[in-house]
């Protein structure tokens, strides 16, 4: 009798070392190599097993910049922003300008745009020195704290709160709102899909009253306001408002309270750095922008081909999914000299794109720059110097570049 042979196990599929998706390698810090090799082959390299699907990684400064130049080419609008994918029938699409490609794109971000311009920043800056100030003179000097709880969360959300008027004792809501909203790791998971989900309506309706409550009032500098009394975003449907909600909510709060941690920690990875600092305020300006680009807190963005093209000798084709990792490109040897290293006086540290490049660059640039800056002048004038004491726990994802906690002590110098 014949006898049937047991079904062969399907191969398991070789896993690229250089997927640069995977979310230990944010988690562990170890995302340096993998992104070396793939600069020193030339920048750009195709995943085609993923957890998130097959994408193309864009590495190098060079490649990055001219993709970014190229936005009808690489749209971000056909795929979104981030390598996560939509999945029918447990996502909602929520529209959010900066996954939006022209013209729509431009009216919606000349909407929010004022509440950044130069004026503005001068109009803050008093109150952004004070209520640095005030939460710097309350932390305790010689005793242990978690330095992203009291000053970089906190810093940031009450930004936050001004930008938006929004009720002040209720102000870590959008803290919560923001850290659901940047964890594309979520998307693994169904479950996990829908309590985010639910937590981003939870968002719109809060912000719906909010919005509500200024409809038939005089314009105010809060951006609901800018909102309410523009053509572009005034008749915005509930899925688009929650979804630029979302998006000024995670670009205020993850990029800048991220930055200002890898301040305390990266100073304390070099500490000859610290010192020329310490010993010179007049780098504050330039170790801001260094510090940004050492961080680099959204690691990437994708843009989708909106036709077959080539880049550099690669073919890429329509539908293709690109990512254009910005961690890597403010890491590269070829721009950035000891790319690896913060020097608080690097002649070019200007020249990071931690805040993208082309039309979506981030709107809100000035004002992060300038909370930094701030946070950094006025440790500077109480002669403060953060001593990290433990390891940092960082964000475990490969979209948010960030921290969830970092043990640190204060002591003068």
């Amino acid at each position: 009798m014949a006898t049937i042979a047991p079904h062969a196990p399907e191969p398991e599929m070789a896993a690229d070392p250089l997927d640069v998706s995977r979310a230990e390698l944010y988690r562990d810090d170890t995302w340096h190599a993998p992104f070396r090799e793939i600069r020193a082959k030339g920048g750009i390299h195709r995943t085609e097993h993923s957890d998130f699907g097959a994408f193309w990684s864009i590495a190098s400064y060079k490649h990055l910049v001219h993709v970014e130049s190229l936005p009808d080419l690489y749209s971000s609008e056909a795929g979104g922003i981030t390598i996560a994918d939509f999945k029918e029938g447990v996502d909602v699409k929520m529209p959010m300008f900066i996954a939006m490609d022209r013209p729509k794109h431009t009216g919606q971000r000349r909407t929010v745009a004022p509440a950044f311009t130069p004026s503005e920043m001068v109009r803050m800056t008093e109150d952004v020195r004070r209520r640095t100030a005030e939460i710097l003179d309350e932390l305790p000097v010689g005793q242990g704290f978690d330095w992203v709880d009291r000053v970089s969360i906190e810093l940031t959300t009450q930004m936050l709160a001004i930008l938006f008027d929004f009720p002040w004792e209720e102000r870590r809501k959008l803290t919560f709102w923001s850290d659901w909203a940047g964890d594309i790791e979520l998307v693994k998971n169904d479950e996990l899909r829908q309590q985010r989900l639910m937590h981003m309506f939870e968002c719109g309706a809060y912000f719906k009253n909010l919005w509500d409550s200024k409809i038939g009032k005089d314009p105010t500098p809060d951006l609901i306001s800018m909102m309410i009394h523009s053509d572009a975003m005034s008749e915005m449907d509930p899925h688009e408002f929650i979804g630029n909600l979302i998006l000024l909510i995670v670009g205020g709060n993850d990029t800048t309270r991220n930055s200002m941690t890898a301040y305390a920690y990266g100073l304390n990875q070099f500490p000859d750095e610290r010192a020329k600092l310490e010993a010179d305020p007049s780098l504050i300006p330039n170790a801001v922008q260094e510090v940004i680009r050492w961080q680099t807190p959204l690691s990437h963005m994708r843009r989708t081909a909106t036709q077959d093209t080539e880049l550099d000798g690669h073919r890429i084709r329509a539908g293709d999914k690109v990512a254009l990792w910005y961690v890597s490109a403010n890491r590269d040897e070829t721009v950035f000299e000891n790319a690896d290293a913060i020097q608080v006086d690097r002649a070019n540290a200007r020249r990071h794109l931690a805040f993208g490049h082309g039309i979506h660059r981030c709107v809100g640039a000035r004002l992060a720059e300038l909370q930094i800056a701030i946070l950094l002048e006025e440790m500077a004038k109480r002669r403060l110097r953060v001593n990290v004491t433990g390891d940092p726990v960082r964000v475990a994802a490969c979209f948010v570049h960030g921290y969830r906690s970092l043990p640190v002590e204060l002591s003068r110098y």
